[in-house]
């Protein structure tokens, strides 16, 4: 069995992000690129926004071509006319399990708060959440960018397309925080609370700094230090605090690797320094007061 789930907890910091959703991408892909889907069962109408039975029910009989990201949405995506791209997203207590199972087996009983499920004949999907944040969802391929949940997401951070330059961009006249800009999903996605934190500490950055004070040397550090954050995390599984586990059941361990998130007053890794936290739009933001300029 393999399981995926996002995080649970009171602070939002602890939301399934890029790197966990990219390991619910990885560890999916191979166990659903070219099978077919054989049933596909809803359990009720809606979870964050009402599932489309019928074009859903479209999906039945095709062949998974290819499982992608974009932002925190897995796309799975089908063959035959129009190329049918199935949208899921982990919300916040979303858990994806692919089990192995054999063809003529009796499938076995739903588990608790588990609302759909796709039967790939060998495999099958099966989506649990409890606090029903998730989403399903289908579009054409033709029609896809232009999906109401995907039109306005911004740009993806591990694409060549992000660099210094472009942050350098985004961030003139803004008064914003840095650490609140880089969280801005209609400019950059897939950032969270913790990568953020992360990301503002291995470039020198004051995460509550206007983002518009940046010079184009910090923006390049930057841009970099996010890209660092995120790869690292996603080799490592993803962050584990609470409830987050990857791939197998086993929990990501990024959270071995951080250098401020979760250290208040302990010593900076770089300069000893006693860590400093701050609540910043409901969200926890550690930094460095040492070296974080």
């Amino acid at each position: 069995m393999l399981g995926i789930r996002g995080a649970v907890g009171e602070d939002e910091a602890t939301l399934p992000e890029l790197p966990e959703v990219e390991t619910v991408r990885r560890g999916a892909e191979p166990h659903l690129v070219g099978r077919r889907l054989r049933t596909l069962e809803l359990r009720r109408d809606d979870l964050r926004w009402p599932m489309p039975k019928r074009a859903l029910q479209g999906l039945v009989g095709r062949k998974c071509s290819s499982v992608r990201r974009r932002s925190k949405y897995l796309l799975v995506q089908f063959d035959g006319l129009a190329a049918p791209i199935a949208l899921i997203h982990l919300g916040m207590t979303g858990r994806l399990i692919v089990d192995p199972i054999k063809p003529r087996a009796t499938r076995p009983e739903y588990r608790k708060h588990e609302h759909w499920r796709m039967d790939f004949g060998d495999r099958l999907v099966r989506f649990i959440d409890p606090r029903r944040f998730g989403a399903l969802d289908v579009a054409d391929e033709a029609d896809y960018p232009e999906h109401p949940r995907i039109k306005d997401l911004g740009q993806e951070p591990l694409e060549p397309e992000f660099h210094g330059a472009f942050l350098h961009r985004i961030t003139r006249n803004r008064k914003v925080a840095i650490k609140q800009l880089l969280m801005n999903g209609n400019l950059l996605v897939g950032v969270g609370n913790i990568y953020a934190s992360e990301s503002c500490w291995y470039a020198k950055v004051r995460p509550r700094r206007a983002a518009r004070s940046l010079t184009k040397a910090q923006c390049n550090a930057l841009a970099t230090a996010v890209r660092r954050v995120l790869a690292a995390a996603i080799e490592a599984g993803g962050t584990s605090f609470r409830d987050y586990v990857g791939v197998g059941e086993d929990a990501g361990y990024f959270a071995r690797e951080l250098r401020v998130y979760e250290r208040k007053d302990l010593p900076c890794p770089r300069c000893k320094t006693p860590i400093k936290h701050a609540t910043q739009q409901g969200r926890s933001t550690y930094w460095c007061p040492g070296c974080q300029k």
